[in-house]
């Protein structure tokens, strides 16, 4: 059984633990707070892109950009972002194998990867998924230009021939208790359902003419796309990190409660000892005397 001063040394490491969760738990939720409302204000905008892709890919018959025409060939690339850190529950794990799932479903093994992320990389390196390119130690405050030489080379790839599919997975961000892994198909734009989007067989007018236009329009919709799912993942991120080390603190709290009735105990058992000691060396000093 351990001793009374084992028990205090543990419950004070314990307690120096509580400390830094507590404090990162804070530090995450103001974070999650910042990263939260860059989310709301770039949603918007990757939605409407989204959007006006998807129906340009349903009615566009004028020019046929490279994004827009399906391909039998060519394995698939995956743009997987995640978090540079852990201690964040199962958020990347969960993020990681839906995509990896998808792409096994898809292409099998031999696929293709951008890597967001330092977790990101770690999956790709220990899975031998061929890595395209990678980005790590992105700032919380991250801008589109940042993430420019991803998307260029996913792009690249798609140009080139050597994918017929580019993929997007990420954790999207609903509120602070759910965040949930996404995969979407970037390229080629998926049309927009018959039910959605323009409601017509013709075509629209192009200003100053189809291709120069689509020719902006792609690259701005897959920037779009990739940044709002950086900003998502950094949402759910500091949202999944502040829960996870809210509960970490509660349970070193309930250690700590366990630990120190142990002691009690502990101390107890060893104020009995000793009174029984000296009540056994009184009475046989009066028994000697007698």
């Amino acid at each position: 059984m351990a001793t009374l001063r084992d028990i205090r040394r543990h419950i004070k490491a314990i307690r120096s633990i509580e400390q830094i969760t507590r404090a990162m738990q804070m530090v995450a939720a103001a974070k999650m707070r910042r990263a939260q409302a860059r989310v709301a204000q770039a949603r918007p905008y990757a939605i409407a892109m989204d959007e006006a892709a998807r129906d340009v890919a349903k009615v566009g018959k004028e020019f046929r950009h490279p994004f827009l025409v399906p391909r039998e060939e060519g394995t698939g690339l995956l743009i997987l972002v995640t978090s540079d850190r852990g201690l964040a529950g199962s958020l990347n794990v969960n993020t990681m194998r839906a995509a990896h799932s998808y792409m096994l479903r898809r292409f099998g093994p031999r696929y293709q990867a951008v890597a967001i992320g330092r977790k990101a990389v770690e999956f790709c390196n220990r899975m031998q998924v061929n890595l395209v390119h990678h980005r790590i130690g992105l700032p919380d405050k991250v801008e589109m230009a940042e993430l420019r030489p991803s998307v260029e080379s996913a792009v690249r790839a798609y140009l080139q021939g050597e994918v017929r599919e580019v993929v997007l997975a990420y954790s999207q961000f609903k509120n602070l208790l759910t965040q949930v892994p996404t995969v979407q198909v970037l390229v080629p734009v998926p049309p927009a359902p018959a039910d959605q989007g323009p409601q017509t067989q013709g075509d629209y007018i192009y200003e100053p003419d189809a291709q120069a236009l689509l020719e902006k329009l792609m690259p701005a919709y897959l920037d779009s796309q990739v940044f709002r799912a950086v900003l998502e993942t950094q949402a759910s991120f500091y949202s999944a990190q502040m829960v996870a080390m809210r509960n970490a603190s509660s349970s070193a709290g309930d250690v700590i409660r366990e630990l120190s009735l142990t002691a009690n105990k502990v101390r107890q058992a060893s104020i009995t000892r000793e009174l029984m000691e000296i009540i056994g060396g009184a009475e046989a000093l009066q028994a000697a005397r007698r």
